[in-house]
C-alpha cells in the first residue's frame, strides 16, 4: 500500500483489515443479491469508530489525518465499495458544516455523527446533475423561517440519514451567487424520502431521492450567509472526489488480487496461466495504474492537510484513478475468463461497482474539463 503512516496509524489500520476480511468481505455478498442495506455490519462498524472518521478530535472524533484516514477508507473499499461509501457519506455531509457552519451548527452535527446518526449531502437534483448550478430547488425567507421547496436525487444515505445538509436557490437571478446551503433535520414535516435507486453497483450503500414539501426550518439552520452555498459545495466536492478515488483504488486492489490468485492457481496447456507473458503484462498493467492512482491520492491530500489549492489535483486523482479502476476490473475479468463472468467470483461484482467511479461527484468529462481549464487558464 503506497500510504506512509505512523505507528499508531498502521495498529488501526490492521484491525480494520481484520475486521474486513472476518464481517464485511464474505457477508456483503447476500446484500449485494437482495440490495438490503446491511444495518448489522454498519453496527459493528460503528462500534470501531468508522463512523467518525471525520470528525474533529475537538467534536469527539478520530481526527485523523487525510494519509490515514486514506489507507483505512481503502481497505474498507477493498472489501465492499458500498460499505466505503456509506461510511464515508457521514465525511461528505459533515464537510460543508465544518467549511461554513458556525460552531453550535458543528458541535450538533458531530455530536449526531458520534452518537452512531448519519448525514446526507443534498445537492444532486434531476435536472442539476454535474450542471449543479441549475438546481431547481427553493429557499424562500419568511420572517425567522425559510420554506424549503424541491426535489433532490442519487443522494448517498438519504434513507438512513438523521441530518441533511441541503441546497436550494435564495435568489434565482443571481445564478450560482443566488444558492445557499441548509442544515435540515430528520422528522422535520414536509421532508420525506422517495424513491430508492435499485443500482447496478455499490448496492450495499443505500441512494434515494430526498422530497421537500413546504418545509420549514429556522432561519437559524442557514449555513454561512445567504448565496455562499454554491461555494461551500464546490469545496466539498474537492475533497469528495478523492475519497471517490482512494474508494477506487481499493475496488483496483481487490481485484488485482482476485485475479493474482486465479493465475496462480488456474492451470492450462499443463502450466498455471500466470506463468504467460500476456497474463504478467496484463496484470503488471493494473498494478501500476492502481499505484499511479495512489499517488495521486498522496498528493491531492497533502495540499489539503496543507490548506493549499488543490481542485485541479482533486480532479486529476478523481479522474485517473476512476479510469483505472474501470479498466483494471475489466482486465480481472478477462483474466477469469467464463468465471469472471459468472457471480460464482467476486470480480464480475467489483466490475459492477467499478462503472460508478466514472461517474459519480462529477463524471469523468467534467474532471477533464477542471483539469483542461486550469491548465489553460482564461480565455
Amino acid at each position: 500500500m503506497g500510504y506512509i503512516i505512523g505507528e499508531e496509524a498502521q495498529d488501526l489500520l490492521r484491525d480494520v483489515r481484520e475486521f474486513c476480511e472476518k464481517e464485511v468481505k464474505e457477508q456483503i455478498k447476500e446484500y449485494d443479491v437482495s440490495g438490503e442495506w446491511p444495518r448489522p455490519i454498519y453496527e459493528q462498524a460503528q462500534e470501531m469508530q468508522l463512523h467518525m472518521m471525520d470528525v474533529p478530535e475537538e467534536y469527539g472524533g478520530l481526527g485523523l489525518d487525510h494519509i490515514t484516514q486514506a489507507a483505512l477508507v481503502e481497505q474498507m473499499a477493498w472489501a465492499d465499495a458500498g460499505f466505503a461509501v456509506t461510511m464515508n457519506g457521514n465525511g461528505l455531509a459533515l464537510k460543508p458544516v465544518l467549511i461554513s457552519g458556525n460552531e453550535e451548527q458543528k458541535k450538533k452535527c458531530c455530536e449526531i455523527i458520534v452518537n452512531g446518526g448519519y448525514g446526507a449531502f443534498a445537492l444532486t437534483e434531476p435536472d442539476a446533475g454535474c450542471d449543479a448550478s441549475n438546481g431547481k430547488t427553493t429557499a424562500v425567507r419568511e420572517g425567522d423561517e425559510y420554506v424549503l421547496n424541491g426535489r433532490k436525487c442519487f443522494i448517498t444515505n438519504a434513507s438512513v440519514a438523521d441530518f441533511f445538509v441541503v441546497t436550494a436557490m435564495t435568489d434565482k437571478t443571481r445564478g450560482t451567487k443566488g444558492m445557499s446551503a441548509f442544515l435540515v433535520y430528520k422528522g422535520t414535516p414536509g421532508l420525506s424520502v422517495g424513491n430508492h435507486e435499485n443500482k447496478m453497483g455499490v448496492r450495499t450503500s443505500t441512494t434515494s431521492d430526498l422530497v421537500l414539501d413546504e418545509v420549514r426550518i429556522p432561519a437559524e439552520n442557514l449555513l454561512g450567509e445567504e448565496g455562499t452555498g454554491f461555494v461551500t459545495a464546490m469545496k466539498t466536492l474537492d475533497l469528495a472526489r478523492i475519497w471517490c478515488a482512494v474508494i477506487g483504488v481499493g475496488v483496483a486492489k481487490r481485484c488485482i488480487d482476485e485475479a493474482a490468485a486465479y493465475a496462480r492457481q488456474r492451470v492450462q496447456f499443463g502450466a498455471p496461466i500466470g506463468k504467460n507473458q500476456a497474463i504478467q503484462f496484463k496484470m503488471a498493467d493494473m498494478e501500476i495504474r492502481t499505484e499511479a492512482s495512489r499517488q495521486l491520492i498522496v498528493h491531492a491530500l497533502t495540499l489539503a492537510d496543507k490548506g493549499l489549492p488543490f481542485s485541479k489535483e482533486s480532479a486529476e486523482a478523481k479522474c485517473f484513478a476512476g479510469d483505472s479502476v474501470m479498466q483494471t476490473s475489466i482486465d480481472a475479468v478477462q483474466i477469469l475468463g467464463g468465471y469472471g463472468y459468472s457471480r460464482e467470483y467476486p470480480v464480475e461484482k467489483l466490475m459492477r461497482d467499478a462503472k460508478i467511479f466514472q461517474i459519480f461527484e462529477g463524471t469523468n468529462e467534467i474532471q477533464r474539463m477542471v483539469v483542461g481549464r486550469s491548465v489553460i487558464g482564461k480565455i
